[in-house]
């Protein structure tokens, strides 16, 4: 890329990149080999686990010294009692981020049936994480009109403080997306969610390992997903990112970071992102020309 605006970009949000991992028994392992500490990692919920899935991943590996973003999926979780827990066990862990979408339960486990159910019951637990996510949804939400998807934006605005926004391949869609979502007054920091290299066997591997019927939901639910996924040659996002570089550089934008789905395939991630930072950097040296060298 010849646009210095965007390869200065492209270097910011590789930087500041955090990656999602699904609680499998094999992933703690591969993060603590393959990933730096200062990578933030966020840990999924899924039914078929349970919440306890995603906070056991979180307490080892927070104990192994990464910033851990556990999800709190709003529709497994009972109430207020059991987020109250939830926020005690997370504090003392030292964790001060979560992320909240409205997961896949059905039926819910109690009293919470959308994530603004449970943002709306923190200050009740102590308001006890510094940061808080929610969901931007790009490309339309299978289950709800878009308007409605950005009106639940805006109505969470006040309990959150970024947005983390769902997988689109498409750059002039979600520059759309974002633009309105701007102009309806949503300031909110973006990290942009993008896959990671995947492999095809793998991820047909890990989709099976959530579980059978989860699996089945998964499978289902992201369909066009994965099939762009697994496509030979598959998708890293990086021609993504190329095309929307400039976009997100924009100050109005306010596009702070990525949010890279690893589908479990951490350490390929990792390699990619620090190869295309080690290029985009190689790159820039050349364009500064050879250093003069000063005679004494």
């Amino acid at each position: 890329m010849r646009n210095k605006t965007g390869v200065e970009t492209l270097r910011r949000l590789l930087t500041h990149a955090r990656y999602e991992v699904l609680p499998t028994p094999a992933c703690e392992e591969e993060v603590r080999e393959h990933v730096p500490p200062d990578i933030p990692i966020t840990v999924t919920a899924s039914p078929s686990k349970g919440l306890s899935a995603t906070l056991e991943l979180t307490e080892r590996l927070a104990g192994a010294g990464y910033r851990v973003v556990p999800h709190l999926a709003a529709r497994m979780v009972s109430g207020r009692s059991e987020l109250a827990d939830i926020a005690a066990r997370l504090r003392e862990l030292g964790v001060d981020t979560v992320f909240v979408p409205a997961g896949d339960a059905d039926p819910p486990a109690g009293d919470y049936h959308a994530s603004l159910d449970l943002l709306r019951d923190l200050p009740a637990v102590g308001t006890p994480f510094a940061h808080v996510g929610i969901t931007g949804y790009p490309e339309s939400h299978p289950s709800i009109v878009d308007d409605v998807v950005v009106q639940a934006m805006w109505d969470k605005r006040a309990h959150a403080d970024h947005v983390v926004s769902n997988l689109t391949f498409d750059p002039a869609l979600v520059q759309r997306w974002l633009r309105r979502v701007r102009q309806r007054g949503i300031t909110m920091p973006l990290l942009v969610g993008v896959p990671g290299p995947v492999d095809r066997a793998k991820l047909l591997l890990m989709a099976t390992k959530i579980g059978v019927g989860e699996s089945t939901k998964f499978l289902a639910k992201h369909r066009r997903t994965l099939t762009r996924l697994a496509a030979p040659g598959g998708f890293t996002g990086q021609q993504f990112l190329e095309r929307s570089a400039t976009a997100f550089g924009a100050v109005d934008a306010n596009v702070a970071g990525l949010h890279v789905f690893t589908f479990n395939q951490v350490a390929a991630t990792e390699a990619w992102r620090r190869e295309w930072l080690e290029r985009l950097a190689a790159g820039a040296a050349s364009r500064r020309g050879p250093r003069t060298r000063v005679l004494s």
